[in-house]
């Protein structure tokens, strides 16, 4: 009887899948018991981890010392072992802030604005403004006479541009900024300053918050320059100060100060030791961060607390049950267990474990992070890292995706992994750091979602059974690669973008 395309394909499909097997990265390998990992002790940690009590974990806070804190003992309770410094679960960095000091003071024409007010002064800096202001309708063709030595000003949105991300104000209003900046400041402009659009002015409230906080730094910092402009000050006005800046022969008048902080930010650390005598000395680490945006007035919004359910407290209690699994049965080789702090600053408590790992560099075999993997369509799911140029080990992924075979069986989202794609979301949470030592890496996640930065990702919008599907998934694969008799490989040649 002569079998359909179909059944020929599945067959195919059958035989890879088996001698995938045979491959000496699963050689060895145990089935893991994803049912150590249980949905009651997600949904209970969640809620703990999500509540009002730690203020929405901000970094540099007491908040995020905090909740740190919590995790340590939670991690303690489940019998991990410390692997912070000096034997314990922690390990603090410094985490430098620069923010634009509350004596600066800006005029255009007789009017003084109020800082935070109706003005925003988008990043700190030092600098003193005396100069006319030139109105300008199309960013893109301005001539370098017309604004050189100027203060050129301009409407959301400048002619020309299109993206996305336009339907979410805010994320679109500092891509706008972002587009901009260095191609007028390139022209020799005093300063730049933007003027809302309807659409704009919906982002108002936000930007107003995250500018007032400032910018963040640490030694060593994957992104040594985060702002768009030194020296060159970008003004953010409302939109009924329109009029004012398209009037001839206006000047601004603008004095910028900034101050500087430190405060401690902290990764927690933790292992379950391997049961090979050999292999043991080996690691595979399972990352997230635990810290959000802590507590922010937002004009219109009655919640000031931006709790990160989603972002990123499901994965910060899936590492604690992986753990807890890992506790019942280890693997061959150790796991290793990291909550970074201040990722949302700039992934900040990654790149300093990176580059200050308190076990040798050398001996982590693989790094599996999550951020958020509780929204978002049930069935459907990413994983980034698999892609070039992002792709830095088929061994790992391959073990991944066999794993979602196996269990889970989620649709897999691929665009968001593209170099092309306009959020360039693989770069904006943890594995990156080790990616960029060479370090064989996947990023686990259900993507963003309407209410990704908001008061509203709580706890009571998570999807428990999906996110039990993905702590498993994660769980499995690391079991898988904690078992297997050899380490994942490094692609040959892998390069990041960036």
């Amino acid at each position: 009887m002569r079998k359909s395309a179909s059944s020929l394909f599945a067959s195919f499909i059958t035989i890879c899948f088996l001698l995938l097997l045979s491959h000496p990265v699963f050689a060895q390998a145990k089935k893991a018991p994803v049912e150590a990992i249980r949905q009651s002790d997600l949904k209970r940690d969640l809620f703990l981890l999500a509540d009002d009590h730690f203020r929405g974990r901000e970094a540099g806070t007491l908040d995020e010392l905090k909740a740190s804190a919590w995790i340590a003992e939670e991690a303690r309770k489940a019998g991990l072992e410390p692997a912070g410094d000096d034997g314990t679960y922690f390990q603090f960095f410094s985490l430098i802030r620069e923010r634009v000091s509350g004596s600066s003071t800006i005029k255009i024409g007789d009017r003084s604005f109020n800082l935070w007010k109706d003005v925003v002064v988008y990043e700190p800096s030092f600098a003193t403004v005396d100069a006319p202001v030139v109105f300008i309708d199309d960013a893109d063709t301005v001539a370098e006479e017309t604004i050189k030595g100027k203060v050129v000003a301009l409407q959301f949105t400048p002619k020309g541009l299109t993206d996305p991300r336009k339907s979410i104000a805010w994320r679109y209003s500092g891509f706008v900024i972002a587009a901009w900046a260095r191609k007028l400041g390139a022209k020799g402009v005093k300063a730049i300053v933007f003027v809302s659009d309807d659409l704009a002015e919906q982002a108002w409230p936000r930007a107003a918050q995250y500018s007032n906080r400032g910018s963040y730094q640490i030694e060593g910092s994957l992104f040594t320059n985060r702002q768009q402009l030194k020296g060159i000050p970008i003004i953010w006005v409302r939109k009924e100060a329109l009029n004012l800046v398209r009037e001839p022969d206006q000047r601004l008048k603008a004095t910028i100060y900034s101050e500087s902080f430190t405060y401690p930010s902290v990764n927690v650390v933790a292992k379950v030791k391997g049961a090979d005598p050999v292999l043991s000395k080996e690691y595979v680490l399972f990352s997230g961060h635990q810290d959000h945006d802590g507590v922010r007035a937002i004009e219109g919004v009655k919640d000031s607390i931006l709790n990160g359910a989603d972002d990123n407290a499901t994965v910060s209690v899936a590492l604690l049950a992986i753990g807890r699994a890992f506790r019942q049965q280890p693997g061959r080789r150790s796991a290793l267990f990291v909550w970074h702090g201040s990722e949302e600053r700039g992934l900040f408590g990654s790149t300093w474990y990176a580059e200050h790992p308190t076990v040798p560099r050398e001996s982590l075999v693989a790094v599996l992070n999550g951020d958020m993997i509780g929204m978002n369509a049930p069935d459907s799911a990413a994983l980034l890292g698999i892609i070039p140029p992002h792709l830095n080990s088929s061994d790992l992924v391959n073990i991944a995706l066999l794993e979602n075979a196996r269990g889970p069986k989620f649709k897999l989202d691929t665009e968001w992994d593209k170099a092309t794609h306009f959020e360039s979301w693989y770069f904006r949470s943890d594995h990156y750091p080790y990616a960029k030592k060479n370090i064989p890496a996947l990023f686990f996640s259900t993507l963003p979602h309407p209410l990704y930065h908001t008061p509203a990702d709580e706890s009571t919008a998570i999807n428990i059974e999906k996110l039990t599907k993905m702590t498993r998934w994660m769980y499995a694969t690391g079991f898988a690669v904690a078992n297997a008799a050899k380490r994942p490989q490094l692609e040959a040649g892998f390069k990041l973008e960036r």
